[in-house]
C-alpha cells in the first residue's frame, strides 16, 4: 500500500488569475518507488502557526487588534486556520512534483488578512495538513487506500511573498466590506458635502477626528 510523504519546495504569485492567487510547488513521495500510483485526491488544511516566529513592535501593535496587549499573548497567541485547498495530483511512480493552487483575500473583515498585512518582513511559518486517497494498482486489481491524517508539511511564506501578490492585484489599494446602512450613511455625507472620491471623504473624516482627540 503506498504510503505518501509531502514536502513544499516553494512559492509563487500567479498573475492573472480571476482573484489573488498563490501556487505551492508541493512535492509528493511514495516509499515505495516502482509501485504505481493511478492518482491522488489530495485534501489540504493549511494552518498559520503563529507561535513559531518573533514580532517587532511594529508588528505587536498592529496585532493588538487580533490579540490583544502583547503582555496576554502567552494565552491568546494560538495557531489559526487559513484555508483549504484540494489537488488531484496525476499519475506517477516514486515521486512527483506538483502545482496546489491558493487563493487569498484582501478582506480587512478577515483575521488572516489582518495578520497577514500586520507584519513588514520574515517569515510566514506554515503548516500544510494533509488528507484524501490515493488510487494505486496492485496486480491486476486498482485498489483504493487514505492518507494518513498524520501526514504534513512546514513552510516558511515570505512575507515578501504576500505583499507581492497584493500589490499584483491591488496596486496601491485596499478595501473593506461595511454594513449595508453604514456605508448608505457614509455615501449621504458624501453627496450631501459634494466629495468627489471616497479617499477625500475619509481624509476628511479622519482630519474632523484628529482635531477633537484630546493632546
Amino acid at each position: 500500500m503506498p504510503d505518501l510523504s509531502f514536502q513544499v519546495d516553494g512559492a509563487e504569485v500567479t498573475p492573472y488569475a480571476v482573484a489573488p492567487l498563490l501556487t505551492f510547488r508541493l512535492r509528493a513521495t511514495n516509499v515505495s518507488p516502482d509501485e504505481a500510483i493511478h492518482n491522488v485526491v489530495l485534501r489540504c488544511q493549511i494552518q498559520i502557526e503563529s507561535t513559531r516566529r518573533k514580532y517587532d513592535p511594529e508588528e505587536e501593535q498592529r496585532l493588538r487588534d487580533l490579540f490583544g496587549e502583547p503582555q496576554r499573548w502567552g494565552q491568546t497567541l494560538r495557531a489559526m486556520l487559513w484555508t483549504h485547498a484540494n489537488v488531484v495530483i496525476p499519475p506517477f511512480a516514486g515521486e512527483t512534483v506538483i502545482d496546489l493552487p491558493v487563493s487569498c483575500t484582501y478582506d480587512f473583515n478577515l483575521a488572516v488578512t489582518k495578520y497577514f498585512y500586520a507584519l513588514e518582513q520574515g517569515e510566514i511559518p506554515l503548516n500544510f495538513l494533509f488528507s484524501g486517497t490515493v488510487f494505486y494498482q496492485d496486480g491486476e486489481a486498482l485498489q483504493v487506500a487514505p492518507i494518513s491524517w498524520s501526514k504534513e508539511a512546514r513552510f516558511r511564506l515570505p512575507v515578501a511573498t504576500w505583499r507581492h501578490l497584493m500589490e499584483t492585484y491591488y496596486p496601491n489599494l485596499a478595501w473593506l466590506q461595511l454594513r449595508q446602512d453604514v456605508f448608505d450613511r457614509l455615501y449621504r455625507y458624501k453627496v450631501r458635502h459634494g466629495i468627489a472620491t471616497w479617499e477625500q471623504l475619509m481624509e476628511r473624516i479622519l482630519s474632523a477626528a484628529d482635531e477633537e482627540a484630546p493632546v
